[in-house]
């Protein structure tokens, strides 16, 4: 019926929709004058006034001092109550979990690191989850209540239809069926579980070397090797949560890996992983491997082959930037990608000069030549990644004035 809250064209619903703007254009610019904000959504000074008169009455700007070094009186400026909803994320990894807290306005106010250390937990995960994340909002002077929504970050994904994670069995204690039930009772707010490596890729989407682009590939190489898929804007995650796992993908160059998800493993991985850079810097003759976690240890190969500028050094960067390439071609040669974002610490390790070395081995291997970029999401891109989720289904709920 003509003239119901809700029926697009209705003047409550182009309200809204005004408002929408208003604060979308406050979040990216930072405090506007009411002129200013009138210019930038076409409205009129009158409407512009009583636009942020109606959110500031809702609670969602404030007045925020006045505009000075310009000729007449001083203009009210306003911004966007960063008080007015919170979200948090978790980044989940067999050795720690990273928690935070971020404002409407996407600023960290809190975060806390949690280690989980060993093959099984001293602690359930529920008690971890909440530990972890009651850390970060202690550290941001609120209470768990004051969470609007959490955004969860694991390796794999959990089935949509049994609720099991899958693709990552190096996870303890997070294959229970019961888990998510688990989880739902003792946390208050809405939680979401996204796959880490999709989670890099929103951070890099929004806020980093991906804006702009509604088609890119993101390649993944830390601890494990992992693509996210985005397509026409969005997160491609597959029937189970599975695509982009392509750590299992079997390439030429290794042998055929069979059972991978109980080999938690596969021939992309064995050929391009981090576990197999300090085996290739040791046959190549280097010296000085240092010791500690693969994954540290082949970014720390892999910057100093950047840096140096040896025979030594070329070949690590080079036979590394074909095993990488080497899959990499697959994936384009399907998804014919705009670009290709490399993250992770050891591809951002090799930076531009890898990068160059894996899109001139690209162009040899497939028919698909997108763009190459380093990710410059270097600041822990996948809790970044969660946040940024969280933020962006909160503010779809709390900046709605048409209800």
């Amino acid at each position: 019926m003509a003239g119901t809250a809700g029926t697009p064209g209705t003047p409550r619903v182009l309200r809204a929709m005004n408002d929408r703007a208003a604060l979308d254009l406050l979040l990216e610019h930072g405090p506007l004058s009411r002129t200013r904000i009138g210019k930038l959504t076409g409205l009129s000074k009158p409407t512009a006034s009583q636009l942020l008169a109606r959110l500031e009455a809702a609670g969602l700007v404030l007045a925020s001092g006045t505009s000075e070094g310009r000729p007449g009186p001083n203009a009210q400026l306003y911004e966007v109550n960063s008080a007015a909803a919170h979200a948090a994320g978790l980044d989940v990894t067999p050795q720690r979990i990273r928690a935070a807290v971020a404002d409407i306005t996407g600023r960290t106010v809190g975060s806390y690191e949690l280690p989980t250390p060993g093959r099984r937990p001293a602690q359930p995960v529920v008690q971890q989850v909440t530990d972890a994340l009651d850390g970060a909002v202690k550290a941001a002077g609120l209470a768990r209540d004051d969470v609007h929504r959490l955004v969860i970050g694991t390796p794999g994904a959990f089935d949509p239809g049994t609720g099991r994670l899958r693709y990552a069995s190096h996870l303890p204690g997070w294959h229970s069926p019961t888990l998510l039930d688990e989880l739902a009772a003792a946390l208050p707010m809405p939680v979401e579980y996204e796959n880490d490596v999709n989670l890099a890729a929103v951070a890099e989407q929004r806020l980093g070397a991906a804006r702009g682009h509604d088609d890119f590939v993101l390649l993944w190489n830390q601890e494990g090797l992992g693509a996210a898929l985005v397509l026409g804007g969005r997160l491609h995650r597959g029937f189970t949560g599975g695509a982009g796992e392509v750590g299992f993908l079997p390439v030429p160059g290794t042998p055929l890996v069979r059972q991978v998800t109980r080999a938690n493993s596969g021939g992309y991985q064995e050929l391009a992983g981090a576990q197999g850079v300090p085996d290739l810097a040791h046959q190549l003759g280097y010296k000085d491997i240092p010791s500690g976690p693969y994954a540290e240890v082949a970014a720390a190969l892999l910057r100093r082959a950047a840096e140096e500028d040896t025979v030594q050094a070329r070949l690590l960067l080079q036979t590394y930037a074909t095993r990488l390439a080497t899959g990499l071609a697959s994936l384009v040669s399907v998804l014919d990608p705009e670009l290709v974002v490399l993250s992770g610490a050891c591809l951002a390790a090799g930076g531009e000069v890898l990068r160059g070395l894996v899109q001139a081995e690209l162009e040899e291997l497939a028919a698909s030549r997108p763009r190459l970029v380093v990710g410059n999401v270097t600041e822990q891109p996948v809790l970044r990644g969660a946040l940024e989720s969280a933020l962006a289904t909160t503010r779809d709920e709390v900046f709605d004035t048409s209800r």
